[in-house]
């Protein structure tokens, strides 16, 4: 007799396609910025410029991004609305005054000449591009947090509906931009990502109306302290969440910090927001994947074949796909033609996009691999998991350009590569130990 517990794989497909359509909008933010940009005057500096400040804001916004997972899960009733909200709105208090002492001190010139060696001109515009982007980490918080309250209404739909504001009003901004103003390219995209995510996160909060207001009348009554989420166990069950986050997302600069130690780094910073705006196209829809995975698996792990297959044909279809765009001429129509880049810069960035097109299967176990732990409660694996890539990849990082000198950009391809790579083998052995249903020895 057939088990009504045990997805199939059209219900898996239905179930995942709208969070991997979600995702599939913000893969194309970077490959549409990039284009704005490389038609710009100067567009070797600017896409560098670009790649620096984007890479040093996301490490800056990183302890916010897991708060969406934190509101689906705590969020129950008003009390711990309005707590986990306060809670929300001191982290992105935090992260803006951060923002602001790089900006507004000396920070910003250690990190631009000292530790990356960028020359005069670039290191200005990551400077202007970062302050447009100064309410960009901030406005991820807000949007996030009320995100999460729809995912735990049920109102998954409404989360799409605000990637769409998001990235049809990042569009609009950067045509505009391009068109009728004299700013540089990397300060067309900072306005564009800062426009388009401020504006997501008012959607956010109006759609999430109706879910507040909801919370707001069954906490009507008085309820018992006991009962209540307080700041404490918010920090406590929120802590390993942002030191994962902001660990995973410290591989992003620290890349770029390498980068521009090594050979002909100019042209790597140039190339890699490109590269990895293409190779992140098809890692998104496997990242996608983990909410739908952490779901689908089932409590006894009764869905954990089918959904551990579909991850799988997941990976390598995506992976096939990005290999017939890396391996054949369609690799220099979409760096040329698409993308804008010069003649020498598509050459450039050929060779790190062939080694990135094995990336998305690896990610696609990496999600069906989190979300096996984290649906079993083994959440420190994943912490864990995280760690052995980052220092791998620094590793790796290390060895390619202080040793074997290669570019910056062939060394930033197979860094990444190795680390995932150690990433999904250290995940192996927990993960088996929580494929089992719960109880089995």
């Amino acid at each position: 007799m057939k088990n009504r517990n045990i997805p199939g794989y059209r219900t898996i497909f239905f179930f995942w396609s709208p969070l991997a359509l979600t995702w599939l909008m913000m893969a194309l933010e970077g490959p549409f910025l990039a284009a704005v940009i490389a038609r710009l005057a100067d567009p070797k500096a600017n896409l560098a410029a670009y790649g620096v400040a984007f890479a040093i804001a996301i490490i800056i916004e990183a302890p916010v991004i897991m708060i969406m997972s934190a509101s689906t899960a705590l969020a129950k009733d008003w009390v711990s609305y309005t707590r986990l909200r306060n809670f929300t709105h001191a982290m992105n208090l935090a992260i803006t005054l951060v923002m602001v002492g790089l900006l507004f001190t000396d920070g910003m010139d250690f990190i631009n000449k000292s530790l990356i060696g960028l020359p005069e001109n670039v290191a200005a515009l990551v400077h202007n591009a970062l302050l447009i982007m100064l309410p960009w980490p901030a406005a991820i918080g807000f949007r996030r947090f009320y995100q999460g309250l729809l995912i735990r209404g049920g109102q998954t739909r409404k989360v799409a509906y605000g990637t769409a504001v998001r990235l049809s009003t990042m569009c609009l901004t950067g045509a505009i931009l391009y068109f009728l103003s004299e700013l540089p390219g990397a300060c067309v995209g900072a306005a564009a990502l800062s426009v388009g995510v401020t504006l997501e996160a008012v959607a956010a909060r109006i759609m999430a109306i109706d879910v507040v207001r909801s919370l707001k009348k069954e906490g009507a009554g008085p309820i018992p302290e006991t009962e209540t989420l307080s700041y404490r166990e918010i920090g406590r069950f929120y802590y390993p969440l942002a030191l994962t986050s902001t660990i995973a997302l410290a591989a992003h600069p620290m890349v770029t910090f390498f980068v521009g130690q090594a050979r002909l780094p100019l042209e790597s910073l140039a190339v890699l927001p490109v590269v990895n705006s293409l190779v992140f196209l098809f890692r998104a829809l496997c990242l996608s994947y983990q909410e739908a995975a952490i779901t689908l698996v089932g409590d006894k792990n009764d869905g954990y074949e089918k959904v551990r297959n579909f991850a799988v044909m997941l990976g390598l279809l995506t992976m096939s796909v990005l290999c017939l765009i890396a391996f054949t001429p369609l690799s220099g129509i979409w760096f040329r033609d698409i993308s804008g880049l010069n003649e020498a810069l598509a050459d450039f960035a050929a060779c790190p996009t062939m080694i990135l097109a094995f990336f998305p299967v690896l990610s696609a176990l990496l999600s069906f691999q989190r979300a096996l732990l984290i649906k079993s409660g083994k959440t420190g694996h994943v912490t864990a998991g995280t760690i052995i890539e980052v220092g791998c990849i620094v590793m790796m990082l290390m060895t390619t350009i202080h040793l074997l000198d290669m570019t910056g950009a062939v060394a930033a391809a197979i860094s990444l590569l190795a680390g995932r790579f150690a990433c999904n083998c250290y995940l192996v052995r927990p993960c088996l130990k929580a494929s089992k249903p719960p109880g089995a020895c």
